[in-house]
């Protein structure tokens, strides 16, 4: 790929849906079907008109405020440089920071039984830190082939799952599939398409790429819509194959590795080993990206308060000190917080950033476009799913509760310090300005 080679509409929307179909629908599938049952496909489906309501106003922000800091672009529009975007800021590199434990996480519950290593908590947390400190030695190294190396192991991703689904279908026993409608199974679909919730973020990949896209303009706003209907065809198709094929019990025993597990009635062992191999390559991808890209841009505004303006990713800005501390607040969520508890904590720090872009897209209603009473629907339904996160948190995992609000609180105190000490505002502010299209 030449240097100043932009990427294509299809480029785009194979990174957004390689980051969204990652981690989570491989390592957390099990969760899901602990919470929701049979309502499973229901639940994604939920998930997903969640994820078209923040996708409202990605699209029309981010067809028009052109910057590769994505959301923290948008909430700096509306709420200007202060205390607040600051705060933002460091918990949107946090967001960073909690997925990357996730990543490592899914890892190793894929890794260890397909190499038949002994599923010890010691050789779990080995392989989760030899997997971290591959990838943060890596990014030393870096490599212009990571952009196409990207586009292909999403391919094969996809087309793994797509086997996985076609293969599986008409093995299907529709009986399995009777939606549950009484009071605890609508309950537990509502709080599996809640923690699903994450499995839709990765579209907002999409604006933190939107500097370096052809005609942005035009597609963010399709990048956005197609990645998310493509992803909600998979999930669905997924859930459905694997809870027609599997007893709910057998799911939730192999919950590290569900997906694995249930390829294997109609594929044999061939099918749990292109599906484990899959989730390997999928989040081994996914891990990269994540170190390798979004995470030195959200390090740089929670530190400096730089915005990006086409800079090279891969240098850190000449910090390899953000590398270091992203990667080792990576490792020290996974050692010490369970896979469930990560997912539910990654789901509240970027629910809570999707809730101040639809503030912000609000208040800027009449600049930007929009229909106001559509935004303001959109912020009620995200403003729910937040306040019911917290309700699941406390009464399912006190522990990642009291994480998360001690992730706010720190990431509020840390920026009130770096105003007070250190005279941190945000640079290159022309993003500030009143201008319509950076």
């Amino acid at each position: 790929m030449k240097k100043n080679k932009k990427l294509s509409l299809v480029e785009v929307i194979a990174m957004a849906v390689g980051t969204m179909i990652g981690a989570s629908i491989f390592s957390i599938f099990g969760l899901g079907v602990k919470l929701a049952g049979v309502n499973l496909p229901w639940a994604f489906l939920l998930s997903g008109v969640y994820a078209m309501a923040v996708a409202y106003s990605y699209a029309i922000l981010g067809r028009q405020i052109i910057s590769d800091a994505g959301p923290m672009a948008f909430i700096l529009k509306g709420f200007g440089d202060n205390i607040i975007t600051g705060t933002l800021s460091i918990l949107y590199w946090f967001s960073f920071v909690v997925s990357i434990a996730l990543f490592a996480n899914g890892f190793a519950g894929y890794f260890i039984p397909l190499v038949h290593i002994e599923p010890t908590h010691l050789n779990h947390a080995l392989v989760m830190a030899g997997l971290i400190l591959f990838f943060t030695s890596l990014n030393f190294f870096g490599s212009k082939a990571v952009g196409k190396a990207e586009f292909w192991i999403v391919l094969i991703k996809l087309s793994i799952l797509l086997l996985f689904i076609i293969a599986g279908f008409k093995y299907i026993q529709w009986d399995r599939l009777t939606p549950q409608t009484d009071p605890a199974h609508l309950k537990g679909l509502l709080n599996a398409s809640i923690v699903f919730f994450l499995s839709y973020m990765g579209f907002g990949l999409v604006t933190n790429v939107s500097e370096n896209m052809e005609n942005p303009q035009r597609n963010v706003p399709r990048a956005i819509y197609i990645s998310i209907f493509i992803v909600m065809l998979f999930y669905i198709g997924i859930s459905v194959v694997t809870l027609g094929n599997l007893d709910l019990d057998e799911i939730i025993k192999a919950s590290e590795n569900a997906l694995a597990v249930a390829a294997e009635p109609f594929l044999g062992h061939w099918g749990y080993l292109l599906v484990s191999i899959g989730a390997v390559i999928s989040i081994s991808s996914a891990l990269n990206a994540t170190i390798y890209g979004g995470a030195n841009i959200a390090f740089s505004l929670a530190k400096e308060g730089y915005l990006p303006e086409k800079f090279e990713r891969k240098v850190w800005f000449n910090a390899p000190g953000g590398l270091y501390i992203t990667a080792g607040l990576g490792l020290f969520l996974a050692l010490f917080f369970n896979l469930n508890a990560i997912a539910v904590i990654t789901t509240a720090v970027t629910t809570l950033i999707y809730v101040f872009v639809l503030i912000a897209h609000y208040k800027n209603i009449e600049k930007y476009g929009g229909k106001k009473w559509i935004v303001a629907m959109n912020l009620g339904i995200l403003s729910f799913v937040f306040l019911a996160l917290m309700r699941y948190q406390w009464q399912t995992q006190r522990d990642a509760f009291t994480a998360s609000w001690i992730i706010f609180a720190g990431a509020f105190i840390l920026e009130v310090l770096y105003r007070k000490f250190f005279a941190r505002n945000f640079k290159k502010s022309r993003i500030l300005k009143n201008n319509k299209t950076l």
